[in-house]
């Protein structure tokens, strides 16, 4: 290995989308629209719930805290994406990359724990409703978040410092528009065997077991809606969890399409595409989906 490639990188290049000054000003424009909606839609939510007294209940609590990392989430990708459709060097700092990573990820993981914890809200309110106001008391609602944050930041942690221990030296050039870990790694120098499992072991915790809460909840759920004999009963209680099922079926489709597929598979040139989806535009979809189908938050923003 020659004296150039021993050299420890100390900033990346993030590739982008394309090349094409025309279609990186269209991408800019469009990218931009989104985030502006995202941005109103998740703000507009927490003024809602946090102004509205009908609202003060715990599945607008969390709804309130979704719409929040949604919004931390999208906006720990989207300005430098934005920024660097409009540059030519589209440059980023070790430290730089690290911590978007870092902040992804945090807020990745704990809107997984969030859509788990809001699903065991719906099984709650539907299955025990007359033990609903004392198990779901509003100190434990905020016991409940605060463990989704520790768990989000816990595993960022180990996440983003497994990838960061590694030695950068091949090239500085990522195939993506922002800091993810299949890309890094291709470009590492240093055995990524560890940092692999490492990201394997973590994901497939939160994910499966989020999942496994989700599905466990919903079948419960659908068990006691079933043995309803009101039509209306069971309309009522569908109604509530469709937003919620709509939600959780966006979100975690695109991450198992992402993260849990054969690596025969992975083409980064049309992952990042794909990435696109989960890291910008789920965000934008979340506080639509609940005012589109969620009957009092759409009284609410008529009142």
């Amino acid at each position: 290995m020659d004296n150039k490639n021993e050299s420890v990188i100390t900033e990346f290049i993030l590739q982008g989308f394309t090349g094409n000054p025309r279609m990186q000003f269209l991408l800019f424009t469009i990218f931009l629209f989104v985030y502006a909606i995202s941005v109103l839609g998740n703000v507009g939510v927490i003024l809602l719930i946090s102004t509205n007294t009908q609202l003060h209940k715990p599945m607008y609590y969390f709804l309130s805290n979704l719409s929040f990392v949604d919004l931390c989430c999208s906006s720990a990708i989207s300005p430098k994406m934005l920024i660097d459709l409009l540059v030519e060097g589209k440059r980023i700092s070790f430290g730089a990359c690290a911590t978007q990573l870092f902040l992804f990820t945090t807020f990745g993981d704990t809107e997984c724990v969030l859509l788990a914890i809001m699903a065991y809200d719906r099984y709650v309110a539907i299955c025990n409703p007359l033990l609903y106001p004392a198990i779901m008391s509003k100190k434990i609602c905020q016991q409940m978040i605060a463990v989704a944050y520790c768990i989000g930041l816990m595993d960022a942690t180990i996440y983003t410092s497994s990838i960061f221990r590694l030695i950068f030296c091949r090239s500085n050039v990522i195939n993506h528009f922002f800091c993810d870990a299949p890309p890094l790694l291709m470009i590492s120098c240093s055995d990524t065997y560890i940092s692999e499992i490492v990201i394997i072991v973590i994901g497939s915790f939160v994910e499966v077991s989020s999942i496994a809460m989700i599905l466990v909840s919903y079948a419960y759920i659908l068990s006691t809606v079933l043995r309803m004999r009101s039509a209306e009963g069971r309309h009522k209680a569908f109604s509530t969890c469709s937003s919620h099922l709509t939600a959780v079926g966006i979100f975690h489709g695109t991450i198992l399409f992402m993260y849990f597929r054969p690596s025969s598979s992975y083409s980064m040139d049309q992952d990042k595409w794909a990435s696109l989806f989960y890291t910008v535009v789920v965000s934008m979809f979340n506080p639509l989906i609940y005012s589109l189908r969620n009957n009092e938050i759409k009284n609410s923003l008529k009142s």
